[in-house]
């Protein structure tokens, strides 16, 4: 028997599966994805401890196992958002402006009233308790310069046994006073935050700049120390999102062969290093980042929104680059990475580019995973990773119901939850083995 005498801790989730077993490719590999379309996954101590057909695990289990029985719905892995802003929730839709004055304009106000702790804490909530009814349960955060506002956004992240990245912001120029440190500050306070958070519980730390503009010399090679000091942690930032930011990136850092040098120039390109965007790098840069280990966060709904530009995968792909999904709210203009999927098809379909649902599917869980080294434990439902799913209903809405009844292809239904679906399409969220969201029947008002 799978079960022993004490199932306390041990329960299972009986629907359809489907997940990526390996990189599908572009054109989407039939055989990287696996589908069991009646499927047991026994869960025990936050970790996936069996999968397999219902018929032939049912009987192994002890009469005490618990089972969710969600017949008609579709368990995927939890999807994996690698860019987004928890402070900008009351910046999302925010009008008619390009990049450097969206900031200006909307963001940096925003950011202001993280001084006060208790705003932190109640905003960091409110983003996880979105991300969560989204299906998201991991995503790398840019908090503000505070400290306490990555000490708020841990604190409920935690609280709800999630897998996070996070990071202070660090900005010693060209932003309000009210947001900015110093390059010795900025140090001192993201050195104290690591040792507080990074490998406690589910937290991971991100050492974060902004992006190269918002930072002096000074700081950037302070960063780079930090980077040296503490070589398993994150870096995040942005790079190449909009021709003026460039063209300002080359003012403030004469002699630099590109902007993504910049970050080269001070020892913030490696393994677990995280970037925003990349949609106008060049050839060499997009090399660069292979060799280097760092990896891009492709982010449509922010580039279409704020009209940045148009993000080529397949060049990126061509350069090794391994490529993740961002919803880079508040730029972005919505958490769910369903949504994301299907700007991120037509952001391809403009550039004469397919982008297939298996591949869909990697870049929202599994290539994830990979882009922030975390697929040893994060991206498939596969026995010893993370207990971490989202529930999808393919009959969620009439007009979703009557869509995924046309076909009987499960990469056909994935393809129209990404193109149809919403909040509304994801039934329940587990994360570390627990139920930390259910959608109610009915919606409320």
């Amino acid at each position: 028997m799978l079960a022993s005498t004490s199932n306390a801790d041990r329960h299972a989730i009986r629907a359809s599966l489907l997940h990526c077993l390996r990189d599908p490719g572009l054109a989407g590999d039939a055989s990287c994805v696996e589908f069991l379309p009646d499927a047991l996954v026994l869960c025990r101590g936050g970790r996936i401890e069996h999968v397999g057909p219902t018929a032939a695990l049912l009987p192994t289990l002890a009469d005490d196992v618990r089972i969710d029985d969600q017949r008609g719905k579709l368990l995927v892995p939890g999807f994996i958002d690698t860019h987004v802003h928890y402070p900008q929730v009351d910046v999302i839709a925010s009008y008619g402006t390009q990049l450097l004055d969206w900031l200006n304009r909307y963001t940096f106000p925003a950011e202001l009233a993280f001084a006060d702790a208790a705003h932190a804490a109640a905003t960091a909530d409110f983003f996880l308790d979105r991300l969560l009814e989204n299906g998201t349960t991991t995503a790398a955060v840019f908090c503000t310069v505070h400290p306490q506002s990555v000490d708020a956004f841990f604190t409920a992240s935690e609280a709800r046994g999630l897998a996070m990245i996070a990071g202070k912001c660090l900005m010693d120029r060209h932003a309000p006073a009210g947001l900015t440190d110093s390059a010795d500050t900025g140090y001192r306070d993201s050195k104290t935050l690591i040792e507080r958070w990074h490998g406690h519980a589910r937290s991971h730390y991100a050492i974060t700049p902004r992006f190269a503009p918002t930072s002096t010399q000074a700081q950037m090679a302070a960063m780079q120390r930090l980077a040296e000091e503490h070589p398993d942690v994150y870096i995040q930032s942005h790079v190449a999102e909009n021709r003026a930011e460039i063209a300002w990136v080359r003012e403030l850092f004469p002699g630099h062969r590109s902007y993504f040098d910049v970050y080269d120039h001070y020892g913030l390109l490696r393994e677990r290093a995280i970037y925003a965007h990349c949609i106008h790098l060049d050839d060499a840069d997009r090399a660069r980042m292979t060799a280097a280990g760092a990896t891009p966060s492709f982010c449509p709904t922010s580039n279409l929104f704020i009209g940045s530009g148009l993000y080529d995968l397949p060049q990126a792909l061509a350069a090794g680059n391994r490529v993740s999904l961002g919803s880079d709210v508040g730029g972005g203009t919505s958490y769910s990475l369903l949504r994301t999927l299907g700007e991120a098809y037509k952001v391809q379909q403009l550039l004469g580019h397919s982008l297939s649902p298996a591949y869909a599917l990697y870049l929202a869980t599994l290539g994830g995973a990979r882009a922030l080294s975390l697929e040893h434990a994060l991206g498939s439902i596969t026995p010893g990773k993370a207990a971490d799913f989202a529930l999808l209903d393919p009959c969620a809405t009439p007009l979703l119901a009557r869509r995924t009844q046309m076909r009987d292809d499960p990469l056909d239904t994935f393809f129209a939850l990404m193109t149809l679906g919403d909040d509304r399409a994801v039934a329940a969220t587990y994360a570390n083995g627990r139920c930390v969201h259910r959608r109610s029947a009915q919606p409320t008002p």
